[in-house]
């Protein structure tokens, strides 16, 4: 699955990320590589709380 995330250089030092496509799906980091360990994190734990709200509101 490819979501495209758009990356930001953060004002004080940094980066931040953001994912369009999940509303809410933020993350931030000190390097590009701790910013993208911190999105696939951030991206993994969104769709993880989408599946079980989706999972809940079915059962009901």
């Amino acid at each position: 699955m490819k979501i495209k995330a758009i990356i930001h250089s953060a004002e004080e030092r940094g980066y931040w990320a953001e994912v369009p496509a999940l509303p809410g799906c933020i993350t931030e980091g000190e390097t590009m590589e701790e910013v993208m360990t911190n999105l696939k994190d951030a991206i993994e734990g969104w769709l993880e709380v989408a599946n079980e709200s989706h999972s809940t509101t079915s059962t009901n």
